[in-house]
């Protein structure tokens, strides 16, 4: 067994072409990601192959050649660009001799050394022991043979369901903290919810310049670098567009091609954001040659979150990478669909923030509602909300409310125990309350406002 190095930074990449060559853009993605991760790509191997060698994941003449590379080169880790067994890590560093990382434990790295929350620490710690539970044999191959003999059998399969064990309770652990901040978390958003304020999530795939749109929009000090991965954490402000309209912007994890599906699954309090946003703004290198693939992958995780249905503005970022003027793009009835900018420049956020405006008006009710009396908490939440047009008050004591909102706030305000809508400015449908939920119906009770 080989001793793993644990200071090495000299990397040798690896990546095989399935059925076609190896795509030049793959590499420079890989060598983003083995240089966002601290290593210092020394050489690289590519090849093709039609399917996967159950052993070595590539053929053994390409590991010989890998080997080859890395002796070369003073290496002391190998990149594969691809989701690599247990049994094929493990194969190929026996055959080579040196640490081997999938293109997973790469990402999970990068995540670990990003995190600069508490719960975003956690949530990559929990990944990366689910991760490496199925990988413990690397460690103790030494130990895994049983040998006959008093005294000689039994210390490989010892340690390792020690070692399983260990990893299990600290699994148990931190679902345990995670679930708490969760709960916490989900507290905090019910409590905005209160006050109906549109929220913005920004997507797209990584080092697209959603953290540096973040900054335009916000004035926030977000943490902006040109690599892979740069925000993990979520970032949530509440500014004002103009007209008033208030609304709360999240700034998210970037995606990124064949995203470890336990990362997805870790990262909720980022990907919650996205999936409970009014609005999503897509956000897209407008200067890549691979946009329209990272668009389809983009998508593709926003499916896998059930954030599929929520309404979208394309925003194409760096224009002034290709010399374009900023535009706002239309459909056939005259809604926005894209939006053309420069963040790094500041050219054409007024366009942005024009079209945010007008998505989310189409997406406000007017409406009028009474609140009781007793409502004065409620009353106040709707004022911090900048959504109240008028108020009337009623001999009875109660309030009449004009207000504006997204058409799900206003959903959840009809649910408030004592709250009723009067009047909904809709020309289709009407709902209105009745036993403690809402009944669609046609304007029965309930005028439409001109």
């Amino acid at each position: 067994m080989f001793e793993r190095p644990r200071s090495g930074e000299r990397a040798v990449l690896v990546r095989l072409g399935f059925g076609a060559p190896v795509d030049p853009e793959d590499l420079r993605e890989l060598e983003q990601l083995a240089r966002s991760a601290g290593a210092q790509p020394v050489a690289t191997v590519i090849g093709r192959r039609e399917r996967p060698d159950p052993r070595f994941f590539m053929g053994s003449g390409k590991a010989d050649e890998v080997r080859d590379a890395a002796a070369a080169a003073s290496a002391d880790v190998i990149l594969v660009d691809h989701a690599l067994s247990p049994s094929q890590e493990r194969n190929l560093e026996e055959h080579v001799g040196r640490r081997v990382l999938d293109r997973n434990s790469l990402i999970l790295d990068i995540f670990a050394q990003r995190a600069r929350s508490f719960e975003g620490k956690l949530e990559v710690e929990l990944a990366q022991l689910k991760h490496i539970a199925s990988r413990l044999v690397r460690g103790w191959t030494h130990l895994e043979r049983q040998k006959g003999g008093i005294g000689l059998r039994g210390p490989g399969e010892t340690q390792l369901e020690t070692d399983r064990r260990l990893i299990g309770q600290r699994v148990r652990v931190l679902t345990k903290r995670l679930e708490k901040i969760k709960q916490q978390r989900e507290t905090g958003r019910r409590m905005r919810a209160e006050i109906p304020v549109p929220s913005i999530a920004l997507v797209g795939y990584t080092n697209a310049g959603k953290s540096t749109l973040f900054r335009a929009l916000t004035g926030s000090q977000a943490y902006v670098a040109d690599q892979l991965f740069a925000t993990l954490d979520p970032t949530v402000r509440r500014v004002s567009l103009p007209g008033g309209t208030p609304v709360v912007i999240a700034d998210t994890v970037g995606f990124i091609r064949a995203l470890p599906h336990e990362l997805v699954a870790a990262f909720q309090s980022t990907l919650t954001e996205a999936r409970e946003a009014t609005l999503l703004l897509h956000v897209i290198d407008a200067s890549d040659a691979r946009r329209a693939e990272h668009m389809t992958q983009v998508d593709a995780v926003l499916a896998d979150i059930g954030a599929q249905a929520i309404p979208q503005i394309v925003v194409y970022n760096k224009i002034d990478r290709l010399e374009l003027a900023p535009r706002i793009d239309r459909d056939a009835d005259g809604r926005v669909t894209a939006v053309w900018i420069s963040a790094a420049q500041n050219a054409g956020l007024a366009a942005l923030e024009q079209a945010i405006t007008e998505r989310l008006s189409r997406a406000t009710r007017r409406a009028r509602l009474r609140i009781p009396a007793s409502g004065g908490a409620l009353r106040s939440r709707l004022y911090a909300a900048h959504v109240v047009r008028e108020e009337l008050p009623s001999e009875d004591g109660s309030i009449e409310l004009t207000v504006e909102l997204p058409m799900l706030e206003l959903l959840s305000l009809a649910r408030t125990s004592g709250v009723r809508i009067l009047e909904v400015a809709d020309d289709e449908l009407a709902c209105v309350p009745a036993e403690g939920f809402l009944q669609s119906a046609p304007f029965s009770g309930v005028t439409r406002l001109r």
